[in-house]
């Protein structure tokens, strides 16, 4: 009999077991469909463009032998996407290749397709035109220049240089370059100065603020060398580029772009009034030969021949050569300054009184 018990015993314990065992199966069954299920959903969610409802553009720089964890990365840092490791295993899956090294423009509202339709060297999107920005264009002028070569108006343009949504996307995107900028009060443009006179290539297809974006990000990286340097100067982006729209106006040799520069620091440093015709003229919104006495007294934040200091930012976009003749200004003890109209040369002086006889003797 007790051997019988035992062996009941036995099958008892033996069949238990193996309801646990079908039930722990059955647990990490369900376990296991509820994680595919939940990382299907997660995967589903994470291939989805980053947000649909924003078209503002990104610039993203690609370096030459990335690799596709590399990029995906780079693109996740820039929320273009929105989880690298998922992206790549789509790549890997898509057998995506061929990626080029450069800068391109992005948005998170696009799908991986067009992203790597970009990557892959802009999709094949055929060069429907050219904008040329010229040294020394202001915002209006460029306007103008772009509603020539391009599907947008003048007045697009000059809607997008006032839209604040688009101004606080750019400086999320270049808080070096134009911080300054977006802190400067009185402004009547805060991308003036900052659209990098160069060439750019209209793509087909290509938003406006596509096109801008080229330009912003073309003056950041002209100014990348120099951003340590104008912070041991004490100076800031906005200051330079407003002493830099002056200069590029005022003088045309670079040495003589540096002697202006080098007067206006010392005009700063004397409290006194930069008094260059170039902001009145911005100020009034007009070239002109010559000023008037009403002209100087226009009521503006522009008119440096009222008002002291830098004023609220650039009168126009600077070249690179008058940008660092402002961070490499030749030391002297000159005050003034007058360039003869119809020679060109620029005669400088120390004093208020020399400066007088100068004019007179120029005529001007």
């Amino acid at each position: 009999m007790l051997n019988q018990d035992k062996k009941k015993n036995h099958e008892l314990e033996e069949q238990a077991s193996k309801k646990v065992t079908r039930w722990i199966l059955s647990g990490l069954g369900a376990i296991l469909v509820l994680v595919v299920l939940i990382g299907g959903c997660y995967v589903g969610y994470a291939l989805q463009p980053a947000n649909r409802h924003d078209e503002d553009v990104v610039s993203v720089h690609i370096p030459a032998g990335a690799t596709n964890s590399q990029i995906a990365q780079i693109l996740q840092e820039k929320k273009i996407i929105r989880n690298a490791a998922v992206f790549n295993f789509w790549l890997k899956s898509h057998s995506a290749t061929n990626f080029q090294a450069g800068n391109f423009y992005l948005s998170p509202s696009m799908h991986n397709k067009e992203i790597v339709s970009q990557l892959q060297g802009g999709g094949g999107r055929p060069v429907v035109g050219h904008v040329l920005i010229k040294e020394g264009q202001t915002i209006d002028s460029i306007a103008t220049t772009v509603s020539k070569n391009t599907k947008y108006s003048r007045q697009d343009f000059l809607k997008l240089m006032k839209d604040k949504s688009f101004m606080k996307s750019l400086e999320k995107q270049y808080p070096k370059l134009l911080t300054s900028s977006m802190n400067s009060r009185g402004v009547r443009y805060h991308l003036e100065g900052y659209l990098f006179p160069a060439k750019y290539d209209v793509y087909q297809g290509a938003s406006l603020k596509e096109l801008v974006n080229q330009m912003v990000d073309k003056t950041d990286q002209v100014l990348q060398p120099y951003y340590s340097s104008i912070k041991k100067k004490h100076l800031t982006v906005q200051e330079v580029l407003t002493l830099a729209s002056l200069v590029e106006r005022e003088g045309v040799k670079t040495k003589d772009r540096r002697m202006i520069a080098g007067v206006f620091f010392n005009r700063l440093k004397a409290n006194m009034p930069l008094q260059s015709d170039i902001s009145v003229m911005y100020a009034l919104n007009k070239h002109k030969h010559s000023l008037s006495l009403k002209d100087i007294k226009v009521r503006s934040p522009y008119n440096l021949y009222v008002h002291k200091g830098y004023g609220p930012g650039p009168f126009n976009n600077p070249s690179l050569d008058s940008i660092s003749a402002v961070l490499n200004p030749i030391k002297s003890n000159y005050l003034y300054f007058v360039a003869n109209l119809k020679t060109g040369k620029v005669y400088y002086n120390e004093n208020y009184d020399e400066h007088l006889k100068r004019n007179s003797s120029l005529g001007q």
